[in-house]
């Protein structure tokens, strides 16, 4: 990894906005997916699981277009892995309720996790 490498960021005018309103809109599917498992309706792993998997792609490849050593990061990690919990969950619907109460704790705790736990870097590779 080169010296400054997690000083890298990007930007461009209107990403703040952009990311406001994906992460608004990740959040109504969030809110969408809890109440459909819930309330255990059929097809809640697909249809609110979908809208949470396109909606957190969305949201994790801005973090990485703006910060590439975002993908070092355990925080990187971390997103990925809940994104493939979301694509578990919507093959497996017969899971849907502990996966989805598996990335809730999962997303609870590590947004609340210090920020040098979360910024530490998984893979040191040279």
């Amino acid at each position: 990894m080169a010296a400054g490498e997690n000083a890298i960021r990007r930007d461009f005018p209107g990403r703040r906005w952009l990311s406001v309103l994906l992460r608004g809109l990740h959040l109504v599917a969030v809110i969408h997916l809890g109440a459909s498992v819930v309330a255990d309706l059929p097809g809640a792993a697909e249809s609110g699981g979908q809208a949470v998997l396109f909606s957190g792609l969305a949201l994790w490849a801005l973090d990485i277009w703006q910060k590439p050593g975002h993908l070092r990061e355990v925080a990187g990690l971390s997103m990925f892995l809940k994104l493939a919990l979301i694509a578990w969950m919507i093959l497996s619907p017969e899971l849907h309720r502990p996966l989805f109460w598996l990335i809730v704790v999962w997303s609870a705790v590590f947004s609340h996790a210090p920020a040098s736990f979360r910024n530490a870097h998984w893979f040191a590779g040279r």
